[in-house]
């Protein structure tokens, strides 16, 4: 499959991540910031210069400061006073306190849209699908891949009218999106992603709501299983911090 689409594709694949339109200077900061963050470009402990950010983006030092104390509430950075800011290490606790909200949340949406499906929301998740089916093989296009995993998900919650919902639980998994981002380059993650996204919209298109939720929850409880793993394999990116 060539990766071209249409108008309105193009619009629900751009929404997966970064600013929307009409953003303020300080949330056009705060998101491109947040996807360089949990896609790794800025590693654990990086140091972030306001100085050197005002430049980058071209903005006075007010956005760089609201946009680094939203981050700081997403628990992506930490702020010293008089002496600077660094990005945060993965937190585990946190890390777990979410997942357990998302799951909870993401089970209740696929059991709504399979009791009562809303046909437009089904083609464009299929349409997201088929986008990642062409890339499942191309470890280059990690990113993409990752992008199309986002507006899978926002997709479905956008279904049911709760894309207020989405955005905000969005905002608390960025320790979690970066345990992920950890993962997808491993051979057969971004095959187990796509076959995981197959079986729940399978499922919702069947009406089959209790077999969507337990899909949905065992697509999501993969990366979380291994975060042991990637604390061993990655030390210098978690906090020391046990459950």
């Amino acid at each position: 499959m060539k990766l071209t689409h249409s108008t309105t594709e193009q619009g629900l694949f751009a929404a997966a991540d970064g600013a929307r339109p009409g953003a303020s200077a300080a949330q056009r900061v705060y998101a491109n910031l947040r996807q360089r963050i949990v896609n790794l470009e800025l590693k654990p402990d990086s140091t972030l210069s306001r100085n050197a950010l005002a430049k980058h983006y071209n903005v006075s030092q007010t956005p760089i400061r609201e946009a680094m104390q939203k981050l700081e509430q997403d628990g992506l950075v930490r702020i010293f006073p008089q002496s600077g800011t660094v990005v945060a290490r993965i937190d585990v606790k946190q890390l777990h306190e979410t997942q357990f909200l998302r799951v909870a949340v993401e089970i209740e949406v696929v059991r709504r849209l399979a009791t009562d499906p809303d046909a437009p929301t089904l083609h464009r998740a299929r349409v997201l699908l088929d986008m990642q089916e062409a890339l499942r093989d191309r470890p280059e296009q990690v990113d993409m891949f990752s992008d199309l995993d986002k507006a899978f998900h926002r997709t479905l919650f956008a279904g049911v009218g709760m894309i207020g919902l989405h955005h905000y639980l969005e905002g608390r998994l960025g320790h979690l999106a970066r345990c992920q981002r950890l993962e997808l380059p491993k051979a057969g993650r971004m095959v187990g992603i796509l076959g995981g996204h197959t079986a729940v919209l399978d499922a919702i298109e069947a009406g089959d709501a209790d077999g969507a939720a337990q899909q949905m929850r065992n697509h999501l409880t993969g990366t979380i299983l291994r975060i042991s793993v990637l604390q061993e394999e990655f030390p210098d990116y978690f906090t020391a911090e046990q459950l």
